[in-house]
């Protein structure tokens, strides 16, 4: 295992709480999935999407703004297109200016962009990308 593998190891491991960009309330979508999956393992979700109310009984924030303060948040997960995910990006670095935290960046298969990629390892964010994590979970809690 390489050193990259044992850090996701250690973060799926430790995970408590998830802030879902892009979480779908459609159960045929891969953020519902995972959202699920998470959800039934435990893991604390918040489901950020503007569309929805709420998310698998769960209320669905507009934004990460809207998370409480008193909530650390582990990992941010991004379900959006390609073309938006340096916005998501800058929207985190934003966000985690204001509170502080600097959570995991992690992006889904065929998510990522080199320009987000950038944006957060300048940032000083772990950025994990082309990775499902439902599927590294399984992997390292089987």
């Amino acid at each position: 295992m390489n050193k990259r593998d044992n850090e996701m190891k250690e973060l799926l491991l430790n995970l408590k709480t998830v802030a879902i960009i892009g979480c779908s309330a459609n159960k045929y979508r891969t953020s519902y999935h995972i959202a699920n999956y998470l959800k039934e393992n435990g893991i604390r979700i918040f489901p950020i999407n503007p569309n929805y109310e709420e998310v698998l009984g769960v209320k669905c924030l507009p934004s990460l703004d809207e998370i409480p303060n008193d909530i650390t948040i582990d990992v941010v997960d991004i379900f959006r297109d390609s073309q938006y995910t340096a916005d998501m990006v800058r929207q985190i670095i934003e966000w985690s200016d204001k509170t502080g935290q600097k959570p995991v960046i992690w992006t889904q298969l065929n998510v990522s962009s080199d320009e987000a990629k950038s944006l957060a390892e300048e940032t000083g964010f772990t950025y994990i990308e082309n990775e499902c994590m439902m599927v590294q979970h399984e992997r390292v809690t089987a």
